[in-house]
């Protein structure tokens, strides 16, 4: 998920492992020790490879946090004798722009580059100039799941020698990492591995200057004792999400189009966030008109959702999202919700019939005189394939109103009693059955596809 993702049957299966076999410190030299750095070697060069770096690029951090903060500060120390000008994007996570903050402090600079309302932030937008000493982008925004640039970015910034600082929180294991970085971040917790463990990679010919005391651990950029078998866990489940992610990723991207296709349907003056097509397949933001955020989700967690509010990084504070009000969008009532792999298409639509009585019940008190929500869809497929009689008639009767009157609905059925059924269901309803149609017409491999023309 977003903030957190439960820990993966892999990492789970590695951890325990790991735990008898990786118990020593991996610097020492008899053989408990030996086998501990062989472990974590062998989880060092598994990272590399999914991430596409060296594995002597890669360093073990205590969380995606600090590897953004040791990444940033270490790479501005690096580069101090060009300048201390720094600049990020306005939808940054907050340990990017905290960062930011105690750089100016120390009497550096900093640029921000706008976004558009849709989250995107445009590589024009960036100052680079003689004295940028690193820039800062995410792969995705950890709100609104929004696709960045950073290949574009990239090239703008290689070509004025610039080091970009990427933030892969987000997409790690999901998608593939964009080319073109000269820093790179993730957290383990977030692709389904343990908590506790970070990712920071420095290219080679990149200048860093660590900006902690001298240790020899994790080539000097982290001080410390690793967790041997958490990142044994955490490579071992990144490799798998990696192996897993194209199946996956079609899977939750046609629940997340569901949640925003029916929330602006099922909820009136509701404004769902964020890019559209380019963005991440697990998450999807939307914010409801005069709904306080943190009732809603306490709502939704008494009927057993755990969703977010406000922003990934800032929703305990109870301030509104900074990466909303730099994209100029509705700020209040917003839920964030995230899909973890194992998520069925039964639990979204869970989601979805007890959505709009939640946000009516806290509306309710203010007395306000919404407008009703309109079916916005001409067509609609509804997917009733390995249903028996009576269901195929009963998703057409659940979802007839999401179209217009006028719209078709073509229900997609291999239960023979549906082609008896749906039409009588017509002529009960005083609605037009318009005939049949091949499945394969709608992207189906079986079955039948039948049409129906909502009357009214």
């Amino acid at each position: 998920m977003a903030s957190t993702a439960p820990l993966h049957p892999v990492a789970r299966q590695a951890l325990l492992a790991a735990l008898d076999e990786g118990w020593a410190d991996p610097a020492r030299l008899y053989r408990s020790g030996r086998q501990a750095r062989m472990l974590l070697d062998a989880a060092r060069e598994t990272v590399a490879e999914v991430l596409g770096a060296r594995p002597d690029e890669i360093s073990f951090t205590g969380s995606g946090t600090q590897a953004v903060q040791l990444g940033m500060l270490g790479a501005l120390k690096g580069n101090r004798r060009r300048g201390a000008h720094l600049v990020h994007s306005a939808v940054e996570h907050s340990s990017v722009l905290h960062t930011a903050e105690l750089h100016l402090a120390q009497g550096g600079e900093v640029s921000t580059a706008p976004a558009d309302r849709l989250g995107r932030v445009d590589p024009a937008g960036y100052e680079l100039r003689q004295d940028t000493a690193l820039a800062v982008l995410q792969t995705a925004n950890h709100e609104v799941g929004t696709l960045q640039p950073v290949e574009e970015t990239a090239a703008r910034c290689a070509a004025a020698g610039v080091p970009l600082l990427v933030d892969a929180a987000q997409s790690a294991g999901r998608l593939p990492v964009p080319p073109g970085w000269s820093l790179l971040t993730a957290s383990a917790h977030k692709w389904g591995g343990p908590a506790g463990v970070g990712v920071l990679a420095v290219r080679k010919g990149v200048r860093y200057s660590s900006p902690l005391p001298a240790d020899e651990r994790e080539n000097g950029r982290v001080p410390g004792y690793v967790d041997v078998p958490a990142i044994v866990a955490a490579a071992a489940s990144l490799r798998a999400v990696r192996a897993e992610a194209e199946t996956a990723n079609a899977r939750l991207h046609a629940l997340v189009e569901r949640i925003r296709a029916r929330v602006p349907q099922l909820v009136p003056e509701v404004e769902v966030v964020g890019d559209p097509a380019r963005r991440l397949p697990h998450l999807v933001t939307f914010s409801c008109l005069y709904v306080d955020g943190e009732v809603l989700l306490t709502e939704l967690d008494r009927a057993g959702f755990a969703v977010s509010s406000g922003s990934s990084c800032t929703s305990s504070t109870l301030t509104p999202s900074h990466v909303l009000a730099a994209m100029g969008v509705l700020t209040e009532g917003n839920v964030r919700v995230s899909l973890p792999y194992g998520a069925s298409e039964a639990e979204v639509d869970r989601f979805l019939d007890v959505l709009p009585g939640l946000v009516a019940g806290i509306r309710a008190p203010l007395g306000l005189d919404l407008p009703p929500v309109a079916p916005m869809r001409q067509t609609l497929v509804i997917d009733a394939l390995g249903k028996l009689c009576p269901l195929p008639v009963i998703e057409l009767a659940k979802h007839l109103t999401d179209v217009t009157p006028g719209g078709t609905i073509a229900v997609l059925a291999d239960d023979e009693a549906a082609r008896h059924d749906i039409p009588a269901w017509c002529s009960m309803r005083s609605q037009e059955y318009v005939g049949e149609a091949p499945a394969a017409d709608y992207g189906a491999d079986r079955g039948t596809a039948y049409l129906v023309k909502r009357i009214s």
